[in-house]
């Protein structure tokens, strides 16, 4: 969920684009819910400590006006998001710097962004090609935890990184250690034959509640971990994000009357990673991949 306009290139001299502190990063999160992002209420620090030099903020004369954020997980994945310009600064050229400043992090690494429709075509001329869709669904559902459903926390963090790291580019240790253990949430998983076989988390929103991820070896897992998680958000509304590639994830919410209730694009600068996308029921974050 990023923006790129149509910007001039004759920025202030005085526009400085610079490393986040924590504390601008939630300055930055809250533009976010200004933007209608809806983000959680931990996501300052959890999203922070993934890539501490990742996230970019802009300053006009000292005030800030622009954020950014390039999360490096490794050579071959650096994911673009967190992209914002107050609405009294765009069109200036702000948004383009913070952007460029943003991309020198990278070099000619490869990158990954959501973006909405109508920012797709600005992404291209940057490189950026579509792949497939994200899908927003929203709804309320009566939960239940199934016997065969473990707390998160009682599962082998080495084990659960190492399934993860199946759905995601890469090993990332750094964030899911604090994502599961984060306040205001709850995760758990499935273990068959002492092997992890489908895991997700459901963390307190601004408004509601989101499953984020939810990654699992087939439907019938997935179902069970989507009721179980449910019970934590208490018939409030529930969120999760989902491929469009996944045509069971798909069935699964709508099963349950949840409602489409916003898309947007995932776009690569290079070859998009190797993914079972059929076990991918819910992404972990359209800000931070």
């Amino acid at each position: 969920m990023n923006q790129l306009g149509n910007e001039l290139t004759n920025t202030n001299q005085d526009f400085i684009v610079s490393p986040m502190t924590i504390d601008e990063v939630k300055l930055a999160l809250s533009w976010a819910e200004a933007e209608g992002w809806n983000p959680g209420i931990n996501d300052a620090y959890n999203y922070y400590v993934t890539d501490k030099k990742g996230f970019l903020i802009g300053k006009l004369n000292g005030n800030p006006i622009s954020c950014i954020a390039v999360v490096r997980y490794n050579k071959n994945f650096n994911f673009i998001g967190i992209y914002i310009v107050k609405p009294e600064f765009r069109h200036q050229g702000y948004g383009l710097k913070t952007f460029q400043e943003a991309f020198k992090l990278i070099a000619n690494q490869p990158a990954a962004l959501d973006a909405v429709f109508q920012q797709v075509h600005n992404y291209q001329k940057w490189g950026f090609k579509s792949d497939n869709l994200h899908l927003r669904y929203k709804g309320i559902i009566q939960g239940q935890i199934s016997d065969d459903v473990v707390n998160i926390n009682e599962v082998d963090f080495n084990q659960l990184c190492d399934y993860d790291s199946q759905y995601f580019p890469g090993l990332r240790s750094q964030f899911l250690e604090p994502w599961i253990k984060q306040s205001n949430s709850q995760g758990y998983a499935v273990i068959e034959e002492d092997k992890i076989v489908g895991y997700g988390v459901i963390r307190k929103l601004v408004e509601g509640f989101k499953i984020a991820p939810l990654f699992c070896e087939n439907k019938t897992i997935a179902e069970k971990l989507l009721l179980s998680l449910s019970t934590y958000a208490n018939n409030n509304n529930i969120y999760i994000d989902v491929p469009d590639l996944n045509r069971e994830a798909i069935s699964l919410v709508t099963s349950y009357q949840m409602e489409l209730i916003f898309e947007c694009v995932r776009m690569y600068t290079h070859q998009p990673p190797l993914l079972n996308w059929n076990n991918i029921f819910g992404v972990t974050s359209l800000e931070i991949g």
